[in-house]
């Protein structure tokens, strides 16, 4: 093979799923010049499990990679079927957004996206080695012999990475959807130093939606009058095409109980670790033993597209099975399947070899994002590219890092567990993973993170305007809100409302303190904060849990104090007398930034943190 030179980048990025766009885009946005390496240019922002974007939790990372600059909310909100908004029936600390995108003209979009930024080249070819000199990033080599000079790489290689599919007793090296696997990088990723895993995720089977018969399932329309994803976005998504619900039974479940014996997962061909919170069917039946019934989501893939995408039955089970199990299905009788389910299996690291930033400990300018990290989930892939890709600029422009606290943002959640803890399964963001929720709403991502992406140089004028414009207004809503309705008036509204009255004149914000909503007091009072809607909806969940909200700063300002007390990045733990041995081994494995992080560390205790108050004095 010979080996020759295509070019000098500041930054090259391997891989173009959701982590790899993000992180390309933040490179490209910054001012660095840019080569986005991906396997297939058919492959950009596929998405090769469900077509949606959002979701519980992951609603709220979508928001705040908006709110930072990014495009995920934008392309989402371009591509949507309809849009939904979760738990509305909870606080606001729960709800979420989810969008049914149109799976093709994602793809579509978020290339024309790429292919029209300044500073990027989009290049078809697989990485086979991470070049260093001294000790840093100079280069990556493709499997051509193509060597891309660069002062930094970030590595976004999916679930390619030595990939195999598993239907039955078929397997196969093959990426998703019969994309071609990513076969060079991983002998050269452990002679660097990482520490490489097996985990396995699945996908259920694509249908003819000519041979569904939806008129036996739920129908489930989107939202008319949700509010997008991104502060970009002029208005309301249209909702578009339904989904429907429908469920297993018990013929499903004899199905699949009497063929276990043919099932992947249950003898012996995978032994890799699958996703805890996306099980396939399989493991539902047998876990879940005592459910009588699972619920299925059909989903469109697209408006130019038949196919329709079964949620809540990935399977690994052989093609014969597949075909008899999804026919038991109200609704699925006649169903002819497009595309089978399988399981893949792929190589990912372990990241406590990097740090908040998302940059390899032993190799300077290697920064890794998405599912080589060991997360599942486009939303957190694209969260963990934009940080990876915003922190490469940063360095690279002699930048102080962008590390997003726990208290700030969901995406400070992501990657502080995956830096801190570890995962030893494909990790999928929660909102219970998360202990300030309520403070970092999905309504109010802008507030937290936009003044920091445009510090950082990746929010645009235009969007920082947009910005300011709606923070004006939400500040003139709460004084707005604190608009004084007389006794008599007051006590009618509350009357009305099933509410005793107080003999005293009340605010808006004292209405909706007791329970009103301001669509209630809209209807009494007529137009209040009226002109932005969604900056009406943040002053309103404020005024509601604004005591909650000032306790919560109380209980941040507290834990920050940790947070401040940094430690050195040369400390030797072994040497740290008090400390129980358990404590110095995992401290100097993953050689905390602060009092803070090395708290959160499983196997350090309060006694142990105690010892390094101490010492640090």
């Amino acid at each position: 093979m010979t080996e020759f030179f295509e070019g000098q980048f500041d930054a090259v990025v391997v891989g173009a799923g959701h982590a790899g766009c993000e992180a390309a885009l933040a490179c490209a946005r910054t001012g660095l010049k840019t080569c986005m390496l991906t396997l297939n240019l058919d492959s950009i922002a596929f998405m090769a499990c469900n077509p949606s974007v959002g979701g519980t939790a992951k609603g709220q990372l979508v928001r705040e990679i908006d709110a930072l600059g990014g495009e995920m909310g934008i392309n989402a909100d371009k591509t949507a079927l309809q849009m939904r908004m979760l738990n509305v029936g909870k606080g606001a600390a729960v709800q979420s957004l989810r969008c049914q995108s149109d799976k093709h003209a994602y793809h579509t979009e978020m290339k024309r996206t790429l292919e029209h930024t300044d500073n990027l080249r989009i290049l078809q070819g697989e990485a086979a080695e991470i070049l260093t000199k001294d000790g840093k990033v100079c280069g990556v080599k493709t499997t051509y012999g193509g060597v891309l000079g660069c002062r930094a790489a970030i590595l976004c290689t999916g679930v390619y990475l030595n990939a195999e599919t598993i239907t039955g007793d078929v397997k196969q090296s093959s990426g998703p959807s019969g994309f071609a696997p990513a076969t060079a990088l991983t002998k050269n990723l452990i002679g660097l130093g990482y520490s490489v895993r097996r985990f396995k995720t699945g996908t259920p089977a694509r249908l003819d939606g000519r041979t569904v018969h939806f008129e036996r399932c739920e129908e489930q329309r989107g939202d008319d009058d949700v509010l997008p994803f991104s502060y970009m976005t002029e208005g309301p998504v249209k909702n578009g095409l339904p989904c429907y619900l429908t469920y297993t039974n018990a013929a499903t479940h004899k199905v699949i109980l009497s063929n276990l014996d043919r099932s992947p997962l249950y003898n012996g061909t995978i032994l890799s670790t699958g996703p805890r919170y996306c099980p396939s069917i399989e493991t539902k039946v047998v876990r879940f033993a005592d459910k009588e019934r699972h619920q299925l989501f059909l989903e469109p893939e697209g408006r130019d597209t038949l196919e329709v995408y079964v949620q809540g039955m990935s399977s690994s089970l052989p093609h014969d099975v597949q075909r008899e199990m999804y026919r038991t299905v109200a609704g699925l009788e006649e169903c002819e399947i497009m595309r089978y389910a399988y399981a893949i299996e792929y190589d990912c690291i372990d990241t406590l070899d990097v740090y908040p930033t998302l940059e390899f400990k032993k190799v300077e300018g290697l920064y890794t994002a998405g599912q080589i990290n060991g997360t599942s989930g486009y939303e957190e892939a694209a969260a963990q590219g934009l940080m990876a890709g915003l922190n490469a600029s940063l360095k690279l422009r002699g930048m102080p890092p962008l590390i997003l606290g726990r208290d700030e943002a969901y995406i400070g959640v992501l990657i502080d567990d995956l830096v801190t803890k570890g995962t030893d399964e494909p990790y999928r963001m929660m909102t219970s993973r998360a202990e300030h929720r309520l403070e970092i709403r999905q309504d109010n991502a802008d507030f937290r993170l936009t003044q920091k992406g445009y510090d950082c140089g990746l929010v645009t004028e235009e969007r920082y305007a947009r910005y300011l414009e709606r923070k004006a207004h939400y500040e003139g809503f709460l004084s707005e809100l604190e608009t004084r309705v007389p006794q008599g008036e007051a006590d009618e509204f509350l009357s009305g409302l099933g509410m005793d009255g107080t003999e005293k004149p009340l605010t808006y914000a004292d209405f909706i303190r007791r329970g009103a909503t301001l669509k209630q007091i809209r209807g009494a009072f007529g137009e209040v904060c009226a002109g932005d809607e969604s900056a009406a909806q943040s002053a309103e969940i404020y005024v509601k849990y604004e005591g909650y909200l000032k306790k919560g700063l109380e209980q941040i300002a507290r834990a920050r104090k940790l947070e401040e007390r940094k430690l050195p990045q040369d400390l030797d733990y072994m040497q740290i007398g008090g400390l129980r041995l358990e404590a110095r081994e995992k401290l100097n494995k993953v050689r905390p930034a602060s009092l803070g992080q090395a708290s959160r560390i499983p196997g350090v205790n309060p006694a142990d943190i105690a010892v390094l108050i101490l010492y640090l004095k």
